[in-house]
C-alpha cells in the first residue's frame, strides 16, 4: 500500500526536538504529516504504535555483511535481515571483504546486490588502502563517485603516519569522513585479550589499551593538521575517552563510536569469573536469569577487536557516552563461522555479531540505569551519524523518507540461539533476558519486519 498510518505513539526525533504523543502519516515513501488524531485516506494502512517509541530509523554506521567473498559467514539477504530484526533501516558496511572495496567496480556490485536482496538501506565505505595493505591509497574520488560515504580500512589500521595524513588530505578534498581502526601494531602484536590481570591469570597474550590509544592520539593530531573529519572506531579505552574529550573542546574535528560489549562486559567475562558477575555486572543482574560458566571459560564469543577491557575502561565508555564525548553508537556486526570461533581462544578470529541486540543493551546500559535520556539514546543512531555521514536519514521531517522505528523499550525478551536470523551465531549474549525490542522496521514506508508477523510465521 502506498499510505501508512502510526497511530498513538510517543514519537522522538532529536533532529527537530519533537517528543510528543502523535501519529505519523507515511504517503508514497515519505513522511507526510505529524500530529494528533489525523484523518487519513480510506484505505491507509494502520498500525497501533500505542505505548511504543515511534523514532526515525535507526542506522548502524558499522557493520560486516561480508559479501562478496566471505558469505558463508553473512551475506547482504541474511545481514540486512538480521538489522531489520533489530531495528534498523540503514547500515554501513565495511570493506574488508574479498576482494575489498577499493575500486568502483566492486562498490556497483555491492550496490547491485543490495538492492536485489537487501531488506533495509546499504551505505558503503571504501578502503583507504588499495587490498587495505596500508601501503598505496585507494582511488578515492573514483570511490566517492561510486558512491561510497566515507573510507576506512576497518580491520587493520594505517601504522605509516605520512600515509594516513596523505589520506587525511583526500578525504576532506572529496568530503569524506574517515573511520579509523586504532590499533598499534607494534604495541599490541599478537595479543588476544586485554593486558592486565585476567590475561595474567588466564594465560593468554596481552592487548594493551595503549595500543589503542596511541593510534587516537595521532588521529586527533591529523585531523587538527589537515581539517579531516576523523571517527575513532570501537572505542574500548578510558584513555582513549579523554583524549576525544580534550580535543573536541579545541574543535578539533575528531569522533569516536561505541559498542555496546565494550560498555556491558568486562575482560573477566572471558574467565566466567564472579568477579564479573558480582562487582561489573550490577546493572544487568536485575535482568538477568543466566549463570555464568564455570572459572575458567575461554569462550571465543567474547574475544573481539579491540577486546572488552577492564571495569575502569568500561566506566570511562560509559561517561563518555553520557557527557557527549562519544556521540555514536554502533554494532561492529563481525560475523564467523562456528567452525571458526571453536578452536582454542589463541587462534579463534575477533569479532561477534550485534544487529539483533545492540538496540537492548543500549537501553539497559544507558537509559535503564538513567545515565542518558531516551532522546540522547535515539540521537546516538540516527541524526549523529548521519550527520557524520552526509546523510538525508535520522530524521522524521515532513518529505524525508520514510524510514522508521518502532519499540518497545519495556518489552522483556530472551535472546535465543534458535531465533537469531543472521547467519553466524557467534554472539555471547544469547539465554540473555533483555529489556526493550523493535516492533516495527519500516524501510520508505515499506514494513520490511515486524514481531507480530514473526510470531504468525513462528
Amino acid at each position: 500500500m502506498n499510505s501508512l498510518l502510526l497511530s498513538g505513539g510517543r514519537v522522538i526525533d532529536p533532529a527537530n526536538h519533537f517528543d510528543a504523543v502523535a501519529d505519523v502519516l507515511i504517503q508514497n515513501g515519505k513522511i507526510s504529516v505529524i500530529g494528533k488524531n489525523l484523518s487519513a485516506p480510506a484505505d491507509v494502512e494502520k498500525f497501533d504504535a500505542t505505548g511504543k517509541i515511534v523514532s526515525p530509523g535507526l542506522i548502524d554506521l558499522h557493520v560486516h555483511l561480508r559479501e562478496p567473498g566471505q558469505t558463508a559467514k553473512e551475506n547482504i539477504a541474511t545481514g540486512t535481515a538480521a538489522a531489520a530484526r533489530g531495528g534498523f533501516t540503514s547500515v554501513v558496511c565495511m570493506p574488508n571483504t574479498a576482494p575489498t572495496i577499493d575500486n568502483a567496480g566492486t562498490v556497483a556490485l555491492i550496490s547491485e546486490r543490495a538492492r536485489e536482496s537487501g531488506v533495509v538501506n546499504v551505505f558503503i565505505t571504501g578502503a583507504i588502502t588499495k587490498n587495505i595493505a596500508g601501503e598505496e591509497l585507494a582511488p578515492i574520488g573514483g570511490l566517492k563517485k561510486a558512491g561510497i560515504v566515507a573510507i576506512t580500512d576497518d580491520g587493520h589500521c594505517i601504522q605509516n603516519n605520512e600515509l594516513m595524513r596523505r589520506a587525511c588530505e583526500y578525504a576532506k578534498m572529496f568530503g569524506l569522513p574517515i573511520f579509523d581502526h586504532c590499533q598499534d601494531y607494534s604495541l599490541v602484536t599478537d595479543g588476544v585479550m586485554h593486558e592486565g590481570y585476567w590475561s595474567t591469570a588466564l594465560g593468554l597474550r596481552g592487548w594493551p589499551a595503549a595500543g589503542e590509544e596511541m593510534i587516537v592520539a595521532r588521529n586527533i593530531l591529523l585531523a587538527e593538521l589537515t581539517g579531516a573529519k576523523i571517527h575513532c572506531q570501537h572505542l574500548s579505552a578510558a584513555r582513549s575517552v579523554e583524549l576525544i574529550r580534550e580535543a573536541k573542546k579545541r574543535g578539533v574535528p575528531i569522533s569516536g563510536e561505541a559498542c555496546p560489549h565494550h560498555f556491558t562486559l568486562t575482560d573477566a567475562a572471558i574467565a566466567g569469573s564472579e568477579k564479573f558477575w558480582n562487582e561489573d555486572g550490577k546493572e544487568l543482574a536485575k535482568f538477568q536469569n543466566v549463570n555464568l560458566p564455570e572459572w575458567p571459560n575461554y569462550d571465543t564469543n567474547f574475544k573481539m577487536n579491540p577486546p572488552l577491557r577492564s571495569a575502569k575502561d568500561r566506566e570511562a565508555i560509559l561517561e563518555g557516552l553520557a557527557d557527549g564525548t562519544i556521540e555514536i553508537l554502533c554494532s561492529d556486526h563481525a560475523p564467523h563461522c562456528d567452525y571458526e570461533k571453536e578452536v582454542e581462544f589463541d587462534y579463534a578470529p575477533f569479532g561477534i555479531t550485534g544487529l539483533e541486540t545492540e538496540l537492548a543493551l543500549s537501553l539497559m546500559q544507558l537509559v535503564h540505569t538513567k545515565r542518558i535520556s531516551l532522546t540522547d539514546l535515539i540521537a546516538k543512531f540516527t541524526v549523529n551519524p548521519a550527520r557524520l555521514l552526509n546523510l538525508n536519514k535520522g530524521t522524521l521531517s515532513v518529505g524525508a523518507d520514510a524510514d522508521v522505528t518502532v519499540f518497545d523499550p519495556d518489552a522483556e525478551w530472551v535472546f535465543n540461539r534458535e531465533d537469531s536470523v543472521s547467519k553466524s551465531k557467534n554472539n555471547p549474549f544469547f539465554g540473555w533476558t533483555f529489556k526493550g525490542k523493535a516492533v516495527a522496521t519500516i524501510v520508505g514506508g515499506k514494513k520490511v519486519w515486524t514481531e507480530a508477523a514473526e510470531a504468525v510465521m513462528v
